[in-house]
């Protein structure tokens, strides 16, 4: 079976994948258990270097080290299965994580800070307010109810001429607070008319694709 986890280190790191030569830092692999469980799930393979090349684990301490973040370093706790592979002589540790239906999960950090993370392609990015809020509004599985003032008006009309837009130059444009610029984009993606991307640089918010495809088939 050692051919199954040779493809998936041959994918190479991604959404839902991501290698760790060793585990010397709580913090650190909590922030990717979080990120994996605040996302679509994946797999960490321990004992394989960024590149691929596999270094195999030293000892079953890699395993407690990673049950210890899930346990003490993740609030909520992050469960996790794991199998143990054995290629070249050398072996590997898979840490399987699922998508979670308690998120937000928190990773603390080496200051016992409490932080929300989502995978992004093959980085572990914190998590803003926005997408806080949306997931909150989610867990209370209540309807998105809004009134469409120019505000909003003013964000889908911009939105149609413009392929994004962030939170900041939404504030600008609208010339509202921060706070009620977050309720706009909340209802929005709630009501899956505006998607958000987060990079390492900035969030942006578009018009979701089914949105798009709507107005096109009213003509719009």
């Amino acid at each position: 079976m050692s051919h199954f986890i040779k493809k998936l280190i041959d994918e190479g790191e991604h959404q839902r994948l991501d290698f760790k030569f060793e585990i010397s830092d709580f913090s650190k692999i909590a922030r990717s258990l979080v990120a994996f469980a605040n996302t679509d799930g994946g797999r960490l393979l321990i004992g394989v270097k960024d590149n691929g090349a596999i270094a195999g684990i030293r000892s079953d301490e890699e395993f407690y080290m990673v049950d210890g973040a899930a346990k003490i370093y993740c609030r909520p706790e992050v469960k996790f299965e794991t199998k143990e592979w054995k290629i070249e002589d050398k072996k590997v540790l898979e840490i399987i994580i699922a998508p979670s239906k308690q998120k937000p999960h928190y990773a603390s950090d080496k200051e016992g800070r409490w932080k929300a993370f989502i995978r992004q392609d093959d980085q572990n990015l914190p998590v803003n307010k926005v997408l806080l809020k949306v997931w909150k509004r989610q867990e209370k599985g209540k309807g998105t109810f809004i009134s469409y003032t120019e505000k909003e008006k003013l964000l889908l009309d911009y939105l149609t001429q413009h392929e994004s837009i962030s939170l900041p130059a939404f504030q600008q444009i609208a010339g509202i607070s921060r706070h009620r610029a977050e309720t706009i984009l909340v209802n929005f993606i709630m009501l899956k008319i505006v998607e958000m991307k987060i990079s390492e640089k900035a969030t942006y918010y578009f018009l979701s694709k089914n949105h798009l495809q709507q107005d096109h088939s009213n003509g719009m």
